[in-house]
């Protein structure tokens, strides 16, 4: 994990699907919408802009609340599943995690911990954003994963 870090982050249009998803259909919802995003975006003549990303609005627990999309450089018309939505600006912890997705839950748990020693509250939303794409051969440590926490 790198050093985390406080930064001001400007809001950014989207494309997702959205999503009330049981915890162990998560990797289905992801392959799913991840199967229809960029046909319905590129063929609308926008641009993805970075990463894939997923936001949850609230901690998962049996049950998740999220969207999962990519960036885009102005806003899609809805397109099936896909629809328009948008990160918000604002100020966010923000720290690389190294490693298998596996992981996440210890680097989460250790950013909320930075973050409090800060003195400061992260928000109910959270993102992550998926630096380097999984494949079935690659080796998990090489997974980089971008966690994002708005600070309330």
């Amino acid at each position: 994990m790198t050093t985390p870090e406080i930064v001001d982050v400007p809001a950014v249009p989207t494309a997702v699907v959205r999503g009330t998803v049981p915890t162990g259909e998560l990797r289905s919802f992801f392959d799913r919408a991840f199967s229809v995003l960029p046909k319905a975006v590129t063929g609308q003549g926008v641009a993805i802009t970075g990463p894939a990303f997923a936001l949850y609005r609230g901690a998962p627990s049996d049950v998740a609340e999220l969207e999962v999309g990519f960036p885009t450089d102005r806003p899609i018309t809805a397109d099936g599943d896909v629809v328009p939505a948008a990160l918000p600006a604002g100020r966010v912890a923000r720290v690389v995690h190294a490693g298998s997705f596996d992981g996440l839950g210890d680097a989460w748990r250790r950013l909320g911990e930075w973050v409090a020693a800060q003195g400061l509250h992260g928000g109910e939303e959270f993102r992550e954003a998926y630096l380097t794409e999984p494949s079935p051969d690659m080796d998990p440590a090489d997974l980089r994963t971008e966690l994002t926490l708005p600070l309330r």
